[in-house]
């Protein structure tokens, strides 16, 4: 199974709305990158860990995505000492734009994702695909009798 390792700041960092809120309010740029991943992650079967930097302020409570929090090290201490314990780093789709976390990635053979591009790919899976996500469950039959399609 595939699982994301996200690089918290770093996304922080991508995201203009939340870039400008970090410098207000740290603690609330992390709430709302959780949470949007947290809905990002809820239509897929992917596990996503968020590593963040320094100690957790006040707990949040995600569903699909897993928070680590790096106190005493760096985020990207703890993003590589996971690479390097997994079962399968082929596996590992590892979300970051930083060079050193990406260029040890690859050498562990773990996929990179630019943090750029993976805003852009939850910016558009959020807009574009509400319908095709809550569509796809459903049988051609039961879309036919749901819009009176008789053949």
């Amino acid at each position: 199974m595939k699982q994301y390792i996200i690089d918290g700041n770093n996304l922080i960092g991508k995201i203009k709305e939340l870039r400008s809120l970090q410098k207000k309010d740290p603690q609330a740029s992390r709430e709302k990158l959780a949470f949007m991943l947290d809905r990002y992650f809820s239509c897929k079967v992917q596990k996503a860990t968020l590593h963040l930097d320094g100690f957790p302020a006040e707990a949040i409570r995600t569903t699909y995505v897993k928070i680590e929090y790096s106190e005493n090290k760096t985020a990207d201490e703890n993003i590589k000492f996971e690479i390097e314990i997994s079962n399968n780093p082929k596996l590992l789709y590892v979300v970051t734009s930083d060079h050193n976390l990406m260029e040890f990635a690859r050498v562990c053979s773990s996929v990179v994702i630019k943090s750029e591009n993976f805003v852009k790919e939850i910016n558009s899976n959020s807009r574009g695909d509400v319908e095709e996500n809550l569509t796809k469950d459903i049988s051609d039959d039961e879309m036919r009798q749901l819009f009176g399609v008789t053949e």
